[in-house]
Parts: structure tokens; C-alpha cells; sequence
């Protein structure tokens, strides 16, 4: 018996993968609906859905740099100090030292390559429609998800604490206090008042409570490294599971408008709420 099928004859492996490999359409959805990863997308589609001149291959690359961009920033905490003392002295470390730079000049890569992609995704989706109905859920949860990928850009950025970081936050950060109810120079501001006092001033506004400070130092540090490496991601993995989730839901991939129909064709299989 060859090592392959010990190990899918293994106990660990039957717990893990209750099925055997799909053969059939029968089999497959078992497979797919009693595992925790494969239940998120579905059984199966339609070949035109999939061309890449349709879809662009954008969605699915914007996950796999997620991927890349979740493994480098955890093997880039074990050598990274959130410290003015210490920060730029680690991004140089990791820039000429560890690994020979390769993981810190990936992450930082494969960022500039997410937002490029995220916006392509959402471009493509926008051209094909695919926001239309029954999608415009899963719309607004990419929007977040764009959101989202500009706020993980944003909060990397300073990160380094060198000149262009500190400044690109400082110029930032002062968008906030033009920002509407909450910045203490947005429209609507003097709404939120308590006994005729302003409750929204330049020492409670939208810029203090992003930087924790008049100006970027240690605690815009904190923050940021708090935002970027723990709270964001994990927003951001939720959201694109519900993103995956509701692709499935809503019939699988939209396909190309049907000569002479006029309507999108979804896919085989899938699943409509």
C-alpha cells in the first residue's frame, strides 16, 4: 500500500476529511458541505463564469496576497519592536539582515499589489454588474473589505517611524479633523454638546482618538501597530469569509449576460437564500 493512501486510510486523515475524494457530483457535495474550508464555495460552476476575460482572476489573487501579507506580517512581528527607540533600527534590520530582506520586502510588495488588485476586483464587479441583485450584500461587504485594505495600508505606513512616515501620517491624520460630527473642524461637530459645552474640540476629537496625542510618537505608535497587526486583520478575515460565503449563497460566481437574455448566468449547483 502506497504511502498516499495509508495516510488517507489514517485515522487523522478520516477525522479531518470525513469523505472520500470526490468522483461524482454525489460524493462532491458531501466533500465540500462537511468541510470547514471547501462549504464556502460551491459544489459547482459554469465554465463561462470562470473565463478569465470575465472575471480577471482578481478576487481570488486579492486572497492569496491576504494569505502572503497574514504569514510575512506574523514572521515579521517576531523581529519587530513598536518602539521609537526601536523601530526604525528593526525595519533596517529586517530590510538588510533577517532573511536577507526577502520577507520584509514581500509584505510590503505584496501590499502595493493588494490594493491594486482589491480596486480591479471591484472595478470588474462594477463593469459586469455583478452587484446587481441578488448581490448587493456581498457588495457592500467588498466595499468594506476596499475599506478595510486602504485602513491596512494606512496604519503599516508608520510603522517604520522614519521621516516619510511620520509626515505622511501628520498630513493623515490632520483629514480627521475635518471629519464630519467627530472632527473638531468637520461640518456638524457643534451638534454634540452637553450643558452648552462642545463635547467635540481638538482635545477629543476624531485625531486624538486615531493618534492618542497632539502629535505622532509613541502612542500613534501603539495604536497603529495594535490597528495593523491584531484588530484590522482580524475584521478583515471575518469579512472575507462572509465575502466567500455569500458568493455561494448568491448562486456562486456571476457569469457573462446571455446573448440576447439579458440576465447573468450563476452557477450549477449553487446555493440561493
Amino acid at each position: 500500500m502506497s504511502l498516499g493512501k495509508k495516510l488517507r486510510n489514517s485515522q487523522l486523515w478520516r477525522s479531518i476529511f470525513r469523505h472520500p475524494a470526490p468522483l461524482d457530483r454525489r460524493n462532491r457535495v458531501a466533500v465540500m458541505l462537511t468541510n470547514f474550508v471547501l462549504h464556502l464555495h460551491s459544489v459547482s460552476a459554469k465554465k463561462n463564469s470562470l473565463r478569465f476575460s470575465y472575471t480577471w482572476g482578481m478576487g481570488l489573487i486579492t486572497l492569496y496576497l491576504f494569505l502572503v501579507e497574514v504569514i510575512t506580517g506574523v514572521l515579521l512581528m517576531f523581529y519587530y519592536r513598536p518602539t521609537i527607540e526601536c523601530a526604525y533600527n528593526d525595519i533596517l534590520a529586517l530590510r538588510d539582515v533577517v532573511s536577507f530582506g526577502v520577507v520584509r520586502e514581500v509584505h510590503r510588495w505584496a501590499a502595493h499589489a493588494m490594493v491594486i488588485t482589491v480596486m480591479l476586483h471591484m472595478f470588474r464587479v462594477f463593469l459586469t454588474g455583478s452587484y446587481k441583485a441578488p448581490r448587493e450584500f456581498n457588495w457592500v461587504i467588498g466595499v468594506l473589505l476596499l475599506v478595510l485594505t486602504f485602513l491596512l495600508s494606512f496604519t503599516g505606513y508608520l510603522l517604520p517611524m522614519d521621516q516619510l512616515s511620520m509626515w505622511a501620517i501628520t498630513v493623515g491624520s490632520n483629514m480627521a479633523r475635518a471629519t464630519p460630527l467627530v472632527g473638531h473642524e468637520g461640518p456638524g461637530h457643534q451638534l454634540l454638546t452637553l450643558g452648552g459645552v462642545d463635547m467635540i474640540t481638538s482635545r477629543s476629537d476624531a485625531r486624538l482618538m486615531l493618534l492618542g496625542a497632539r502629535t505622532v510618537g509613541q502612542e500613534a505608535l501603539n495604536r497603529f501597530y495594535v490597528l495593523h497587526c491584531v484588530a484590522l486583520p482580524l475584521v478583515a478575515t471575518f469579512l472575507v469569509g462572509l465575502h466567500l460565503w455569500r458568493v455561494r449563497k448568491d448562486g456562486g460566481i456571476s457569469g457573462p449576460v446571455a446573448v440576447g437574455d439579458g440576465r447573468q448566468t450563476g452557477a450549477v449547483g449553487g446555493e440561493a437564500s
